[in-house]
C-alpha cells in the first residue's frame, strides 16, 4: 500500500561503479598497507651504531722514555770507581752518587789488615770514574781525584821519593822545613805514614791538616 503513495523514482537503484574502478582502489589499498607495514617495521627496531674501537691508553713519558733508554734509567743516580790496591776484592764498583772514599773501599771488600790508609781521605766525595790505590804508590804522572763536581787537584807528593823542590811546592813547606823532611828520610829509611809527618819539627797540627791530602807515603 505504501508503494502506491511514493514517487517512482525514490525505488530506482543507483548505478554499480564499473569493475575496472574497484580493482584500482582494491591495488591501492594493498600498496598503502604494505608501505605502512614497512615503515612500522623500520621504526620498531631502529638499528644501534657499533662504538668505535677504543684507543690504546697513553704511556706517561717517563715510561716512553725508559721505554727507548732501558740502561739509562737504571744508570741515573749511580757512579763507578775503581778501586785498586790493598783491598779483598779489587776492581770496579757500583756507588750511589755522593759516596765517600770509606764507602767504596767497604763495596771492595775493605782493606787488608795492616794496610796504612794514612794518604786517603776516607770523607772525600767520590767522582764517577775516578780511580782510588789503597796502601799502593800512586803512579807516576796520574791525576790527583778531585771533590765531585769540582777541579781535578794536583797529583800528590811521595814522601819517599819527592824532591827538595818537589816537597817546596807543598803550601806551607818552605825549603828549611823540606830539608828536615829529606834528613828524616835519611835517618829513619822511609815514610810507613802519613802521620810519621808530625815527628818533623815545624810541622804542627795546623800545617799536617793542610799537607795530609796532598802527600802520600809510597
Amino acid at each position: 500500500m505504501s508503494e502506491r503513495w511514493l514517487p517512482d523514482h525514490w525505488f530506482d537503484r543507483p548505478p554499480r561503479p564499473p569493475r575496472w574502478r574497484l580493482a584500482v582502489l582494491a591495488g591501492a589499498g594493498v600498496v598503502i598497507g604494505i608501505a605502512l607495514a614497512f615503515v612500522f617495521t623500520l621504526s620498531g627496531s631502529p638499528e644501534v651504531p657499533e662504538p668505535p674501537p677504543a684507543l690504546p691508553a697513553a704511556l706517561p713519558a717517563a715510561s716512553v722514555s725508559e721505554a727507548r733508554h732501558p740502561s739509562s734509567a737504571a744508570d741515573e743516580g749511580s757512579i763507578v770507581i775503581s778501586v785498586v790496591g790493598r783491598v779483598a776484592a779489587p776492581g770496579l764498583v757500583t756507588l750511589p752518587e755522593g759516596s765517600r772514599v770509606a764507602d767504596a773501599l767497604k763495596a771492595a771488600g775493605n782493606p787488608v789488615p795492616d794496610t796504612d790508609l794514612g794518604g786517603l781521605n776516607l770523607a772525600r766525595r767520590l767522582g764517577d770514574g775516578e780511580q782510588l790505590y789503597v796502601g799502593v804508590p800512586t803512579p807516576p804522572g796520574a791525576q790527583a781525584p778531585a771533590e765531585a763536581g769540582g777541579e781535578p787537584a794536583a797529583a800528590r807528593v811521595d814522601l819517599n821519593s819527592a824532591s827538595l823542590s818537589a816537597l817546596d811546592t807543598l803550601p806551607g813547606v818552605g825549603p828549611v822545613t823540606a830539608q828536615r823532611i829529606l834528613d828524616w828520610r835519611t835517618e829513619h829509611g822511609r815514610f810507613a805514614s802519613v802521620d810519621q809527618l808530625r815527628e818533623i819539627e815545624g810541622i804542627g797540627p795546623s800545617r799536617f791538616g793542610k799537607l795530609q791530602d796532598l802527600v802520600v807515603a809510597g
